[in-house]
């Protein structure tokens, strides 16, 4: 019998500022009908002392510090998943390593494989924890996305669409272990779907390219060929009945909807009605943190997770099946089981607060920040942020308890707590 494995603590960091995404497509004067399909409400704004390391090491850190030394010390892989990499050699993790004062004994890597990077995280965590080559030893597995819109690299704003409203920003960082209070794993249940597909790309550190059409036909597949695959791997495996609850890849609510649509259909031929009772019973509950953060890339199947977790009925354990999906393309199915304790555990991260807590931008706040004048640029030399561009973003409570950006020297990042 396998030794359990998974998830020993969770957290997600929604970053410091958020957008009211209606505001924004009234602003910009899109359709309503069709931004309704998006299922948002708000969305995470990187600010310009926000990069992929402050949202990493800001997730991380309430976990680290929730254990005692013996436990820090057996840290022993950092793993960062990210497509938005600050460097094209050094990985993110030697930062976060840094920042959150592990042991030198650590094995630090990145990941890259567009949004399918935490999937591949998790499972590579996974691994080393039942391979029992360090026993006891545990992972850090981060997942950190930004994006950021700037009208120089737009020749119109119309350009951006509906990706705009839809691209949040933010942070999911587990402990990967044999105590697995949040989300215990079923070992060798899982299945992947693979094949080449330009879909998405980032091109350029700093730009992004792709066929939306493209995109969702690549999802739809992956979503069907990962699930096929866990069937035969998994004996008498049924997605309508085997998972309380699902957990998508989530770039918008309304691809997870069509994806489960997809489904149904294809495995049941279910009707309408039914197909939209199991979406909102099955689904409804992972959009509950991704509908006010918008995509975050290698960590939305996680912030899916996250928000089921806090939100369903965990009085029985209930076993959920999770789909992550990375552009490109790789994808994979697998699954898990949550319980009581796990809604306990996660709840004392108060995710729920943290994003009510976000300052609220305004349209002509969120405007100037789209000048793209004090964002900092792949492979920037030397530079010192502006912390007061936008005054009331900053924290005031010096907690000392969270990470910014203060300068780049010599293309070294230094950072500060405030």
């Amino acid at each position: 019998m396998s030794r359990p494995v998974g998830i020993e603590a969770m957290n997600v960091f929604v970053g410091m500022a958020a957008l009211d995404v209606r505001e924004l497509c009234t602003h910009r004067g899109l359709d309503m009908p069709r931004f309704e399909n998006l299922l948002m409400e708000e969305k995470t704004v990187a600010l310009p002392y926000e990069d992929p390391v402050t949202f990493a090491v800001n997730a991380a850190r309430p976990i680290v510090d929730s254990l005692s030394e013996d436990e820090r010390n057996r840290i022993e892989m950092v793993i960062t998943c990210t497509e938005s990499g600050i460097d094209f050699g050094k990985s993110l993790s030697t930062y976060v390593h840094k920042h959150l004062n592990l042991k030198p004994n650590c094995r630090l890597f990145e990941i890259k494989q567009a949004c399918y990077s935490g999937g591949a995280g998790l499972q590579m965590a996974v691994n080393f924890v039942l391979a029992q080559t360090s026993p006891g030893g545990k992972a850090l597995v981060v997942t950190t996305d930004i994006s950021r819109f700037a009208l120089a690299d737009a020749n119109a704003v119309q350009e951006w669409a509906y990706s705009e409203p839809s691209s949040g920003a933010g942070a999911v960082a587990m402990l990967v272990s044999d105590s697995p209070n949040i989300f215990q794993i079923d070992p060798g249940a899982y299945g992947n779907h693979a094949f080449e597909v330009m879909d998405t790309c980032r091109p350029g550190p700093d730009t992004e390219a792709g066929d939306a059409d493209l995109s969702l036909m690549a999802y739809l597949d992956c979503c069907a060929g990962a699930f096929e695959d866990y069937s035969r791997r998994v004996e008498g495996a049924d997605f309508r009945q085997t998972f309380s609850q699902l957990c998508f890849h989530t770039p918008f609510g309304g691809m997870v909807k069509g994806a489960h649509r997809h489904l149904m259909r294809k495995l049941y031929k279910a009707k309408p009605q039914e197909i939209a009772a199991d979406f909102d019973k099955r689904l409804g509950p992972s959009l509950a943190y991704g509908k006010r953060v918008g995509n975050t890339a290698g960590g939305s199947v996680f912030v899916a997770l996250a928000g089921t977790i806090d939100t369903v009925d965990l009085t029985e354990p209930i076993r959920i099946g999770l789909f992550s999906y990375g552009s490109g393309c790789c994808s994979e199915f697998f699954s898990g089981v949550a319980t009581a304790q796990s809604k306990q555990k996660l709840q004392s991260m108060e995710i729920s607060k943290s994003l009510d807590q976000r300052y609220r931008l305004s349209i002509a706040e969120y405007e100037e920040l789209l000048s793209g004048g004090a964002v900092i640029r792949f492979g920037t030399k030397d530079t010192k942020l502006d912390h007061g561009i936008i005054p009331g973003a900053w924290p005031t409570t010096g907690m000392k308890d969270r990470l910014v950006l203060d300068t780049v020297k010599d293309y070294h990042r230094n950072y500060i707590w405030i």
